[in-house]
């Protein structure tokens, strides 16, 4: 049965992995579009960045809409520092030709969910802004919205924005707390799974090695991206967050998890964005999350090879 998707991204390398990985998997998907917001890079770059991913898999047909520029509160935070001056660094992408459309990203959501009672999921690989925004603005939305799984948050691994706090939570926590207390049903994929899917050389030369234009840009994309990690952890690959999202769409079993409470630290000193992860059940907090702990990382980039390959 082919999933309805909305995608909520700032690309950012690992996310254009993601959004890949998606296009790849025509029979599974219906993406009814994208929702850039600021995250990784400011609104401007990640808008052209999700522009420049259609134009590369060859689907100028997939809209593309503009979303929050800042987070609910908080000043932006980004991360140049992992993904270059641009957000998409490595490969050579021209500008792109297609532009994004007029409506704005929250309302995109809005009508969307709206249009398709409880056939909707939202695809989440960057600070959840505009879903948060949208849910406060049409507050009656969160009961048909299928679902959300996210990549968000972190616990086990802590955090690699902070020494607590994972970055898409980081940047929003305020957004994160609203879409975590709204009653979806909520998939998380924290880093506590995403660092043990690294992109080893022999992966990456996979990637290449299809030989078509989105297979060779992807390893691109994570060659250039990889540097700040490798140094970082040391691990013979850079871990890569955002396809996790889809692959678990795509086949949950995978992964292993369990539902638990997960809530949000908004105003912790040292602790601001944590997500504080129940896992042992030591409150009377809701479950209110799947979160996913553990998956195979060979079924992992078999996936995303098997997705880049079925791309031009």
């Amino acid at each position: 049965m082919t999933r309805k998707l909305i995608i909520l991204t700032d690309p950012g390398q690992d996310q254009a992995a993601a959004i890949l990985t998606i296009l790849g998997q025509k029979q599974a998907f219906e993406v009814l579009g994208l929702v850039a917001t600021a995250g990784n890079i400011n609104l401007d770059h990640t808008i052209a960045n999700c522009l420049k991913l259609m134009e590369l898999a060859g689907r100028p047909d997939i809209p593309v809409f503009a979303g929050c520029s800042h987070p609910i509160i908080r000043p932006l935070v980004t991360a140049e520092h992992v993904h270059g001056p641009k957000g998409l660094d490595g490969p050579d992408l021209p500008p792109p030709s297609i532009k994004p459309q007029e409506k704005h990203g929250i309302d995109f959501i809005i009508d969307t969910v709206c249009a398709h009672p409880g056939e909707v999921s939202i695809c989440s690989l960057s600070p959840v802004t505009n879903l948060a925004m949208a849910l406060r603005k049409a507050p009656d939305i969160a009961g048909k919205i299928h679902e959300v799984v996210a990549m968000l948050g972190a616990y086990f691994e802590v955090g690699n924005i902070t020494p607590a706090a994972e970055f898409n939570c980081y940047v929003d926590p305020e957004a994160a707390d609203v879409v975590l207390k709204a009653g979806i049903k909520t998939t998380l994929l924290p880093l506590d799974v995403t660092h043990r899917m690294r992109s080893t050389p022999e992966r990456l030369s996979a990637m290449r090695a299809l030989a078509n234009r989105c297979g060779v840009a992807t390893a691109e994309m994570l060659e250039y991206s990889q540097a700040f990690d490798l140094n970082k952890y040391g691990w013979e690959g850079a871990p890569l967050h955002g396809p996790c999202v889809p692959a678990f769409m795509l086949a949950p079993d995978m992964f292993s998890g369990r539902q638990i409470n997960v809530s949000v630290e908004l105003n912790g000193t040292l602790t601001a964005g944590m997500t504080v992860a129940d896992w042992w059940q030591t409150t009377d907090r809701p479950k209110n999350v799947f979160y996913v702990r553990d998956g195979d990382p060979v079924a992992y980039y078999d996936l995303l090879i098997q997705s880049l390959g079925n791309l031009p």
